[in-house]
């Protein structure tokens, strides 16, 4: 089942972003926008975690054919 849900991958995505790259960003300098580098990651991940569920939902072939059905449809 999850060999036709490879879209799902996706969701590893806010993982990676947060704790397997945590030693790499975890410093205070460089200052990026005025935050601490530290912050600045921790706000670019905040903001790419819902882009990657929306692409793990739009990819996953399960999701676009209950959007296809619509409300009401198939019970």
């Amino acid at each position: 089942m999850l060999k036709k849900r490879k879209s799902l991958w996706w969701l590893l995505s806010p993982v990676v972003l947060y704790l397997l790259a945590l030693p790499l960003y975890n410093r205070i300098e460089p200052v990026v926008l005025g935050l601490p580098f530290f912050m600045f990651w921790t706000l670019l991940a905040t903001l790419l975690t819902p882009a990657c569920v929306w692409l793990a939902a739009r990819k996953d072939p399960l999701w676009r054919t209950d959007r296809q059905r619509g409300p009401g449809d198939g019970e």
